[in-house]
């Protein structure tokens, strides 16, 4: 039986693993040599089929991806300038900002579902560096808290995971922890599934995930980074912050590649 110390995730073996701890020693030369045969076997573009390099998606694709700008830094939805916009003034979400790389149109959902249903773990790479680039690019507004937050991968219901085979937010997580030099931590787990949210409306889904989440460590005064794959109402990743909130943590942010926008926005 997992237990919520033990990670479901089977990216690198058939069964369950839990992820190595950082600086692992095979870490580095066994990255070094998936890099060489990338430069060796060049890529070509999952979206055009053009030359890509050691890409997934050519430097031209990615140049056109639908990116999200101008927005409210707490819920990342659009605002004129980027102001705090004014749902998020009156009421408060549990986390206090959102990243978010790209907005949920395509070509960007078709390469997540590839990644979430298709089994196609390589987009979970993908999906993390262009999350690390709007990080990137939040960096001054992010001085505001100079801790370094500790990773955590919003967590599936074991039953969903074990049909699933894999986690992919704890596969874009496990990424991004790693490229911004990040500890990637196991404190949050899922303690029950649930009909699942893409399946419901917008105003259906805050009670649908009440109660769904429980802290698994120790988090007092610490600074901690959700990551998922897609944002839609927020109401799962605002659920998974309080949890985390009411178990010590000072600070939640959320990091998503993807933000869909309501349909009054789209």
């Amino acid at each position: 039986m997992s237990t919520p110390d033990s990670p479901l995730s089977n990216c690198r073996t058939p069964g369950f693993y839990k992820s190595p701890p950082d600086g692992a020693w095979l870490r580095t030369p066994l990255r070094a040599l998936v890099d060489g045969l990338r430069r060796a076997l060049p890529q070509r573009c999952t979206l055009c089929t053009a030359a890509a390099g050691n890409r997934l998606v050519c430097a031209d694709c990615a140049a056109a991806l639908p990116r999200v700008a101008t927005a409210c830094p707490r819920c990342a939805l659009p605002t004129p300038g980027g102001a705090v916009c004014g749902r998020c003034l009156a009421a408060p979400a549990p986390y206090e900002a959102v990243v978010a790389a790209y907005r949920y149109a395509f070509p960007v959902d078709r390469l997540l579902k590839a990644l979430k249903y298709g089994g196609q773990l390589a987009f979970a790479e993908w999906a993390a560096a262009g999350l690390v680039e709007a990080l990137d690019a939040r960096a001054p507004a992010a001085a505001a808290d100079p801790r370094n937050p500790t990773v955590v991968a919003l967590p599936l219901a074991p039953e969903r995971q074990r049909q699933r085979g894999f986690n992919q937010a704890r596969e874009i997580a496990r990424h991004a922890a790693r490229e911004l030099g990040l500890e990637l931590a196991d404190v949050l787990a899922r303690r029950r599934g649930g009909v699942p949210q893409a399946s419901l409306g917008w105003d259906q889904r805050r009670r649908n995930v009440r109660g769904a989440f429980v802290a698994t460590g120790t988090l007092a005064g610490g600074s901690f980074a959700l990551v998922d794959d897609v944002m839609t109402t927020g109401a799962t990743l605002a659920e998974a912050a309080a949890t985390l909130r009411r178990a010590g943590a000072a600070r939640v942010d959320c990091w998503v590649v993807a933000r869909t926008f309501p349909p009054a926005l789209s």
